[in-house]
């Protein structure tokens, strides 16, 4: 058997590739919807992936089960448990429906579908056997249901799907699912989750690729609530400090759910000259996506741009300050070779933004414009400003700048309803990067922003500074 596991940074997203070298055949599980990858690694193998399947209805990114099902002829297995309002549409309609109990066969390789309620009502684990050496299963692969030293939250629905206080029923599901189908396997029994350190689905993940039943029963946080039956306990404590939940999670649910857009194999990126592109900004028919630091940006740029700075993390941020329900325009990327840019272009693929256009070298022959930045220091006595701090809800209770009120960065675009209509904005995060990003989308939607220079570190190094913790 050949295992191989995909891991987004980005994302700190986990897919994996399961292949029978005794037949040649393949399945994929959890794939991301840049699928050359799994293309590249098959063939490095000299395997066909015959299967693709999926844990469960993805939150934070769109799935490529679709994707590379079409790309290679490959039969879709999707989860049919969790009852009516969890059921795949009609993306999916040529797919095998899983219930709890049933079987992919790959070669001398078995993947056992187990349901694992709890994150969500539809999830799936999936216990794998090799059978040219064992009897029984030997990986568990856990989607979001157990990380590494976590368990994957159950609030998502509330946060992303309109539910209304499904996270207690969830969390109930969650501790039912350790107790019953997790903590039942044996120790040896080598656990492969979805997402590690960074995702936003659980709240104490660790960096740590894999992990074992029996180290997660010695270790885990919620171990000891389990040993004790502790059901409220568990409860209590899973739902409390969970990280913001991005908008565009929403988004994500609702196109996982029905079947994304199937993209097929796509032409090279186009380079744009100064002159084309400039065109289109003056004619407000596209949007420069400036790709660099925050520092550089502030030197100068394209009115109206997007900074989303490098390939790196633009799906997590692209998603913050680009909703293609809303923006029709497409992108121009500002990038120094074609290969850079395809990335990227990936990258955004992995959200669902689709509408990238082309690429350009720099921004010589653009208009450019210096942002307004405000120091530190003239934060005293300021008026008709209103400070926000766009770093995640934990960041901010830690400590803050006094008076300072809170709209996380994944979250701004879709709540501007939470931001004052008079007078000046002013934003900060922790360093700078993601105040950039933030207020390059509020400034788009016609919100009067003024980066704090330094952000909230910069405010700190400032004499006689006292954070507020409430």
């Amino acid at each position: 058997m050949l295992l191989e596991r995909i891991y987004d940074e980005d994302l700190a997203q986990a897919s994996y590739v399961i292949g029978c070298q005794a037949t040649g055949e393949a399945i994929v599980i959890d794939p991301r919807r840049d699928v050359d990858v799994y293309l590249r690694l098959a063939e490095k193998h000299g395997l066909r992936i015959a299967h693709v399947t999926e844990t469960h209805i993805h939150a934070d990114y769109l799935s490529g089960t679709r994707e590379l099902a079409a790309r290679v002829g490959g039969r879709m297995h999707v989860s049919d448990e969790g009852g009516p309002d969890w059921t795949y549409g009609s993306g999916f309609d040529d797919a095998d429906r899983l219930h709890d109990g049933d079987r992919i066969v790959v070669g001398n390789v078995t993947l056992q579908a187990v349901h694992t309620p709890g994150h969500t009502p539809e999830h799936l684990s999936f216990l794998v056997t090799d059978g040219a050496q064992a009897g029984g299963p030997g990986f568990m692969l856990t989607g979001d249901f157990v990380f590494v030293g976590d368990v994957g939250r159950p609030d998502l629905l509330d946060e992303s799907a309109g539910g209304v206080d499904t996270r207690f029923e969830g969390a109930r599901q969650l501790f039912a699912s350790l107790r019953d189908r997790f903590l039942t396997l044996p120790d040896y029994v080598q656990v492969l989750p979805a997402h590690g350190a960074g995702s936003a689905c659980g709240k104490a993940l660790g960096s740590i690729a894999a992990t074992t039943v029996g180290y997660e029963r010695a270790f885990a946080w919620w171990a000891p609530y389990l040993a004790a039956d502790d059901e409220q306990g568990f409860v209590d404590e899973l739902l409390s400090g969970q990280p913001d939940a991005h908008a565009y999670f929403a988004r994500m649910k609702s196109q996982n759910r029905t079947g994304p857009a199937v993209l097929g194999p796509r032409s090279p990126l186009p380079e744009r000259s100064a002159a084309v592109v400039q065109h289109l900004l003056d004619r407000d028919l596209a949007i420069l996506v400036d790709t660099r630091d925050h520092r550089r940006v502030h030197e100068g740029t394209v009115a109206g741009s997007l900074n989303i700075p490098g390939a790196s993390k633009a799906a997590t941020y692209g998603a913050w300050v680009y909703d293609p329900e809303a923006e029709h325009r497409p992108l121009v990327l500002l990038a120094s070779e074609r290969q850079e840019a395809e990335a990227m272009r990936d990258h955004l693929a992995r959200v669902g933004i689709d509408a990238v256009d082309g690429f350009i070298r720099s921004l010589d022959g653009l208009e450019v414009v210096r942002l307004r930045l405000l120091q530190p220091e003239q934060l005293d006595g300021l008026v008709d400003a209103h400070l926000v701090d766009v770093r995640g809800r934990t960041e901010h209770t830690q400590g803050h700048i006094p008076g300072s009120a809170h709209l996380s960065g994944g979250r701004a675009l879709w709540h501007l309803d939470e931001l004052p209509t008079d007078g000046t904005v002013v934003t900060y995060c922790q360093s700078g990067v993601r105040n950039s990003i933030v207020a390059s989308a509020l400034r788009r939607a016609g919100v009067d922003v003024v980066e704090l220079d330094g952000s909230y570190l910069g405010w700190l190094r400032t004499a006689d500074r006292e954070p507020a913790t409430r």
